[in-house]
This record gives structure tokens, C-alpha cells and sequence, in this order.
């Protein structure tokens, strides 16, 4: 329910219209309480975000159901009337077998699970420190290693928390919404009170009730649950007066590493196995992977990470598509030149309400998340994929984390979870 212009005054303000921001208004729906939610983008969904292209969704931000068989929001699609997609995803198998031998996959596999069991048992003893530091020094494959940290964190493993790695929970299902996760979103955000192309600028903390100056005038609060990345914190581009110096040493301690996607259609597309990966090469951390015919659609999506998309965002659109060209025609042929198209490339990293795609802990800074969603002067509540301590960057990490912030607005608000007064409460 989109409005043009924000109240003068409600009850609770949420900041942000994406997974966390619509979990947390969808949890407040049922008090009696005056909710709005303010979202400097024109739609729902923040980094969750579909494109159409010919009928079918491309999901530009999060496009699988991680820990599907436990995830919320894979039983809110399903509820919703939304088709989900269990085909097992590619990760673990290669197509053509052109970069590596089914020998050399093998080792690689190996090589990657006996450092994450070096990385657990470390987590375990307590030690902390940047997560490479556990790579085998003489190992042939940590190139390739990197390579899926700038996936999995989007950033090389010399800038993740072992202990934060290691928190990460994963079932190991993985599901996908046909239409789209980032339409998933959308859908569960529609009948919000949303203001579009609001955003906010300031929270004011120094009265009895917190002011907002947002692009489309003042907004008084009594509470607000604050739902947006961490680098847009670590920037003051939303700044808390007075500040928070626990919060801003929080949030500089969870940057938003990067991991961009492009979407290229593919002629004759019939000779790819479906849903099957390339990697483009295993000697360096500066490759992309290659989800070939995803749904099976005559479509590669290619996904860029760390280091490497960061260098390709500075360089422009084009070169996100130069660089996969180059990579599939080493591996299949000059021919794939010809056949490829881009359709659309995500550029998270230019986004000015994202910049960047989702967060991770520097070494030493574990604990950071929690610090994150601890209330200020319980009428502050933060949320998102960044306060989620075992679901980090990922949709349903925020929406979990949505739902806990609206809680504890209620309980600051004498409410109960169904938004019943509180026994005791006035």
C-alpha cells in the first residue's frame, strides 16, 4: 500500500523495504500500534531484486532458498502460491569436465573440506584471525579456494573471521522460487504501508520521540527499527544524533563485501547439460563461475566476486560481459563468442542504498553482530542480514532478523507478540 508522502507522526518507523524491513512490518500487522515504512528506493525488496525478461525471472540479488528445508520463506512461498524449483544446484559438479579432470575435481573437493575442518576445529579452540591463514600453504587449489570466498563472502578469505565462517549455518539444501525470490519479497511486502523514494538522512535521538528528516519531510517516531546495510552506517549516510560509538565501531567491523551477477542469453543452448557450472580458471581467485542454463533456460548467469567485481564495477557494465567472453571462449571455443548476449548485470556496489552486496566479519570481529542489534535506548532496533549471527547474507537470515526486531518493539511497547498488552503493563 504505497503512499506519496510518510506521516508526520507514527508509532514505529522502519527504515528499509527489503527482507528485514517487510518481515518486521509484516510482524507488527496485528498491533494496535502506527506503523510506515520508509524506502528511498521506487519498490519492495532492497538487495532481493527480480528483472523480467520475456516472462521469466532473473534474480539480480539472492536467488536461492538457502537451508531450504528449514528456511521461512520457502513455506511463505510455497503458502503464497509461488512455484519452487528443488533441482540440487550445480556447485559440486562441472560441466564438459574441460577446466578440470574428474580427478582434479575430486582433489579439489578435498582440498576445500579439509580447510574448512581446519577452520572449525580453530573455531572451536577459540583462535580467531583471518581465515586464509588456514589455507595450506603448499596448496595447489587455495586460488581456487578464494574463488569461492569471494562467492560465499564476497571477499577473499584473507578478510573473513575464521569464527564467523565458521558460525554460518548451512543444512546443504538449496531451493529456488521460479518466478523469482527477489518477486518472493515484493509479493510479502505489497499490502505494507510504504512510502517509495523516502529516504532517510538523520535520526534525531535527542527528544522524548526520535525525529527523522527524510527526502519527503519530517517524521516523528517513537521507535524505529533500523533495517539498512552496514555500509550505508559505517558512512553516516543515515546518521544517529548523537551517535552511537558502539554502533559505528559495529558496523566498521561488518563491511559489505561485493558479488555481482550478469545474465547472458546463449544460442543453441541445448548442447549445455542443464543446470551444470564452469569455473573459469583454478590458479587464481580472479575468475568467475558459470551457472549454465539455470531452469533449463538458454542462459548462462555468471557470478563475480570480491576483489574481482569491485575491479569490474570500476570499469563499467561492458567489462563484466568482455571478461566472461574471454573466460568461456578459453573453455569452450571462440565460437561462444557469437552465441552470447548480456541481458542484465547487477552493480550492487554502485547501488547508493546498498554498496555492496552483503556483509562479512573482518578478523577480529565476530562478535560485531551481536554488538549490531543490541537496542539503543530500546527504542532503536537494528536488523538485517548483518545482525543475523548464523544466517548472514542471506534473505531469510534477514528476515529472521526483522521478526526479532519487531518483537523487541513490542516488548518495548508493552506488548505481547501478537501485539496484545502485556500482563502488568499499563
Amino acid at each position: 500500500m504505497p503512499a506519496t508522502r510518510p506521516p508526520s507522526f507514527v508509532d514505529v518507523a522502519i527504515i528499509g523495504a527489503g527482507a528485514a524491513g517487510v518481515a518486521a512490518a509484516r510482524a507488527l500487522g496485528g498491533a494496535p500500534l502506527d506503523v510506515v515504512v520508509l524506502e528511498a528506493r521506487d519498490r519492495i525488496g532492497g538487495r532481493a531484486h527480480t528483472v523480467d525478461m520475456d516472462g521469466s525471472g532473473l534474480d539480480m540479488g539472492c536467488g536461492w532458498l538457502h537451508s531450504a528445508d528449514e528456511n521461512v520463506l520457502a513455506a511463505l512461498a510455497e503458502d503464497e502460491g509461488f512455484s519452487l524449483d528443488r533441482t540440487p544446484p550445480p556447485w559440486r559438479s562441472q560441466a564438459f569436465n574441460h577446466e578440470m579432470s574428474p580427478d582434479d575435481q575430486a582433489a579439489f573437493g578435498e582440498s576445500f573440506a579439509a580447510f574448512e575442518d581446519r577452520v572449525a576445529e580453530a573455531a572451536r579452540r577459540g583462535e580467531e584471525g583471518p581465515a586464509a591463514a588456514l589455507f595450506d600453504p603448499d596448496g595447489r587449489w587455495n586460488g581456487r579456494i578464494d574463488a569461492i570466498s569471494g562467492a560465499l563472502n564476497g571477499a577473499r578469505f584473507a578478510e573473513v573471521s575464521i569464527r564467523d565462517y565458521d558460525a554460518y549455518r548451512d543444512t546443504g539444501v538449496n531451493w529456488r522460487v521460479v518466478d523469482g525470490y527477489g518477486r518472493l519479497v515484493e509479493h510479502l511486502g505489497s499490502s505494507r504501508p510504504v512510502v517509495f523514494d523516502c529516504p532517510v538522512s538523520r535520526i534525531d535521538r535527542s527528544g522524548p520521540t526520535l525525529r527523522l528528516d527524510t527526502a519527503r519531510g519530517r517524521v516523528e517516531a517513537r521507535a524505529v527499527i533500523l533495517t539498512v546495510p552496514t555500509s550505508l552506517l559505517a558512512t553516516e549516510t543515515i546518521r544517529i544524533d548523537p551517535p552511537v560509538p558502539d554502533l559505528l565501531e559495529a558496523v566498521s567491523g561488518l563491511p559489505l563485501g561485493l558479488a555481482s551477477k550478469l545474465h547472458m542469453t546463449v544460442a543453441g543452448a541445448d548442447d549445455f547439460p542443464p543446470d551444470s557450472q564452469l569455473w573459469g580458471r583454478r590458479d587464481t581467485a580472479d575468475t568467475a563461475g558459470y551457472h549454465l542454463r539455470p531452469f533449463g533456460r538458454p542462459m548462462i548467469e555468471a557470478y563475480f566476486g570480491a576483489d574481482l567485481a569491485w575491479g569490474l564495477e570500476r570499469e563499467g557494465e561492458a567489462a563484466f560481459f568482455a571478461f566472461a567472453a574471454d573466460e568461456l571462449a578459453a573453455l569452450l571455443g571462440f565460437g561462444i563468442r557469437r552465441r552470447i548476449a548480456p541481458v542484465a548485470t547487477s552493480l550492487w556496489g554502485a547501488d547508493p542504498w546498498a554498496r555492496g552486496a552483503y556483509s562479512h566479519a573482518l578478523p577480529g570481529h565476530a562478535d560485531d553482530r551481536a554488538r549490531l542489534k543490541i537496542p539503543i535506548e530500546n527504542r532503536i532496533f537494528l536488523a538485517g542480514e548483518a545482525t543475523s549471527e548464523i544466517f548472514y547474507g542471506t534473505a531469510h537470515g534477514a528476515w529472521i532478523e526483522g521478526e526479532r526486531a519487531a518483537r523487541e518493539a513490542l516488548t518495548a511497547f508493552g506488548l505481547d507478540g501478537f501485539g496484545r498488552q502485556r500482563e502488568g503493563e499499563p
